[in-house]
């Protein structure tokens, strides 16, 4: 599918884009028309059917064929390309897969074919592949050039009249220090095509070494893209470069891709997000490439070998800055939620996947954040990019494609984390409507200072103010335990604040809160989840309202003599007594049985009652969170299920008359059950994948229901947290 171009006003107005300072942060402007998930296809239902379903698949590059009724994608762990039926887009349906004898590295489509590029080297020292052509609509192979070398992007001109392949001859990362120069030299294959039918024989192989300032005479061009005019734009990443050619392989113009200071950023991998170091000479190293029109070029600036800018360019073809962003895509990331924290000292959020298209006469820029996993949609339109939005894509999102004639985007991601039992490898399907915004329901945005924040837990509300919740973020951000503040009135949810957990003055370290009861004295009682291996303590933690932990409540002995990793998940305040809700069996339980624990904090004594689990389809089942509802406590209910295989997230009521708690140690009563809420519809709302992960929930002071899923700090996850407004239950 040719992507629409920008006009001519656009790019007028584009000319002299001032560039953003280095710190400065992008703010989501709104507007009346936005883009909305309405579809994920899960890669793994394109598998044939006597396939092992825990097959690993991957979508990385995608493109649309030219109706934009068919999506064709590469998979390179499973060495075939993938057809999906888009014909109606809410619900897409599987074509089947075609073997490539190799590792399929891009595609593209022109009429009713498509051209991959096929990897098929020996060794980084002998590379080697293939473009080949594929017949659409049977998926078969009809014909194939040699093009000498391992291709990385493949891109048509806009007129069919050609073919570029970026033939990569990749470095070994393993090999010394991993950096350049590593020989076979990189170059660009040009290579004519008429009706359809690639001439082989008339290939043009573009020169492209001795030009970079970086490694000249081992280039590795990364991606291409063509314009109008048919001039096919190169980053050599590695090479921190730019090449412009014509289509006879001739160099136009070429310039370094250059560095960016960077202020305000996360440069440390410790467990706590702080947005106060600062990066000098960062090389850009941009991965994709794309035109805007005939006269501007966009680039994603990733990083490989020792560069990583974090954000996004707009260069003239002669490498004039026309716009930097700086780190301002990556603070808007962090306010949604979706910093990854564990890539601080690398190369933060990774802008990789890019496409630009007009829809409606609006032209917009699509960046992906291949580490926090999302898109970010710029309106090109006006005399500085404005960030409209920000797409939850899936995990690690590869290629983007846009189809305006439909008014869809679509997101190929490529982590399928099947091996751990996670979440799958996805394609995501986006439709511009004349409607809200759907993502996030959960931002810091709007408050006095950037906000970091993930791996929501327990949640509770504030026993006066309705609206006002307060969350505790658990173990990932084990140096930066915090309670938030949340307006639940706003939509989306507005996190205001962050109180750092502190003891002796310094920061709490090492703290898994899991469970948080807001009182009416403005102090907050916390369950913290322990971990005797880790040195961790099963403990209540009083924290004061200034952050401090006022006192330490260790679990007895008695009930210790049963520990099992999975502990506290909730707690709340009945009279004068504290309940929490133990996550699984331990070892004094019978099968199926979890406590609820009880502290008298008058007498100081223990006690518990046993709790009925739901039997489990598929791995475990466990509590979330237990909270006050008037007469009754409130439990979240969920199995460790994701995607397709989740059955169990519900809400269930146990009457606080039935809580009468037994001395540990002994047998305990049974309490009964009922259940309230089942969150499967909710959670499937969004249209990506279910999490698995719902885990704090609370009902406020006017009696609405709030609940909250923890995004594992975008780590093995799409990063997304979905926040739950039910109402009065």
């Amino acid at each position: 599918m040719k992507k629409a171009l920008f006009g001519t006003c656009a790019l007028a107005a584009l000319v002299a884009l001032p560039a953003a300072r280095a710190g400065a942060q992008d703010a989501i402007s709104e507007s009346a028309r936005n883009f909305n998930r309405i579809a994920a296809f899960a890669v793994n239902d394109n598998l044939p059917g006597d396939a092992d379903p825990k097959t690993e698949t991957s979508a990385e590059i995608i493109y649309a064929d030219e109706t934009g009724n068919m999506l064709i994608y590469t998979d390179s762990p499973a060495s075939v390309v993938g057809r999906i039926d888009i014909t109606d887009p809410e619900a897409p349906k599987p074509l089947g897969v075609t073997a490539m004898n190799g590792e399929p590295t891009s595609v593209v489509v022109i009429g009713e074919q498509a051209y991959v590029g096929v990897n098929t080297s020996e060794s980084y020292t002998a590379p080697s592949g293939r473009l080949v052509t594929l017949d659409l609509t049977s998926g078969e192979e009809r014909a194939s050039c040699d093009i000498g070398g391992q291709p990385d992007s493949v891109a048509a001109a806009p007129d069919a009249s050609f073919i570029a392949v970026a033939v990569e001859n990749e470095r070994d990362e393993d090999l010394g220090d991993g950096g350049l120069p590593q020989m076979p030299a990189g170059y660009v294959v040009i290579l004519p095509v008429t009706d359809g039918v690639v001439d082989c024989a008339n290939m043009v192989k573009a020169d492209v070494t001795g030009l970079a300032e970086v490694a000249p005479e081992d280039p590795e061009p990364e991606f291409v893209d063509v314009n109008a005019r048919g001039e096919i734009a190169v980053t050599l990443q590695e090479n921190n470069h730019v090449v412009v050619l014509d289509r006879t392989g001739k160099v136009l113009s070429h310039f370094s891709a250059g560095t960016v200071d960077l202020e305000g950023i996360d440069t440390k991998r410790d467990g706590a997000l702080s947005f106060t170091d600062t990066l000098s000479g960062v090389a850009r190293e941009p991965d994709s490439i794309q035109w805007l029109g005939d006269d501007r070029l966009v680039t994603a600036n990733e990083g490989d070998w020792k560069g990583g800018s974090r954000g996004w360019t707009v260069f003239s073809p002669a490498g004039e800055v026309l716009y930097e962003n700086g780190a301002g895509f990556e603070k808007a990331v962090v306010q949604i939620g979706h910093y990854p924290e564990k890539r601080s000292d690398k190369k933060g959020v990774e802008p990789e996947a890019l496409e630009t298209a007009t829809f409606d006469g609006t032209p917009y820029a699509f960046i992906g954040s291949e580490r926090g996993s999302v898109i970010g949609v710029y309106d090109m339109g006006g005399e500085a990019p404005v960030l409209r939005q920000l797409l939850p894509s899936g995990i690690a999102p590869e290629g983007l494609v846009a189809i305006p004639a439909r008014g869809l985007l679509v997101s190929a991601n490529e982590a399928d984390l099947v091996e751990d039992g996670g979440a799958r490898s996805h394609v995501m399907i986006y439709r511009l409507e004349d409607a809200p915004a759907a993502y996030p329901s959960i931002t810091s945005a709007g408050a006095e200072e950037l906000i970091g924040w993930g791996a929501l837990s327990g949640l509770s509300a504030d026993p006066e103010e309705a609206g006002r919740l307060h969350a505790v973020n658990d173990s990932f951000y084990a140096m930066q335990p915090t309670i938030f503040t949340i307006d639940a009135t706003a939509r989306p949810a507005r996190i205001t604040s962050a109180l750092r957990v502190t003891r002796d003055g310094r920061p709490a370290e090492h703290l898994d809160m899991e469970g948080i009861f807001a009182d009416a004295d403005g102090s907050f009682w916390v369950g913290n989840e322990g971990n005797s291996e880790k040195q961790v303590p099963h403990a209540i933690l009083h924290v004061g309202a200034d952050g401090a932990i006022a006192e330490e409540i260790a679990l007895p002995d008695t009930l210790l003599a049963g520990e099992k990793r999975f502990g506290i998940e909730g707690i709340t305040r009945i009279g004068d007594r504290l309940w929490l809700a133990i996550q699984r069996e331990w070892g004094d339980d019978p099968k199926g049985m979890v406590k609820f624990v009880s502290h008298d904090l008058a007498s100081g004594e223990w006690g518990a009652v046993h709790y009925p689990l739901d039997a489990a389809e598929a791995g475990w089942v466990g509590l979330s969170e237990i909270s006050l509802d008037g007469d009754r406590v409130l439990i979240l209910e969920r199995d460790n299920q994701i995607g397709a295989a989740a059955r169990i997230k519900k809400l269930y009521a146990v009457p606080v008359s039935a809580l009468q708690p037994a001395p540990l140690g002994g047998e305990l009563p049974v309490v009964d059950k009922t259940k309230v809420h089942d969150f499967l519809p909710e959670l499937k709302a969004p249209k990506g994948y279910v999490v698995d992960k719902i885990e704090g929930f609370t009902v406020d002071a006017a009696g609405n229901a709030f609940a909250v899923t923890d995004n594992d700090g975008v780590d093995d996850s799409s990063g997304e947290t979905h926040f739950i407004a039910l109402g009065k239950l």
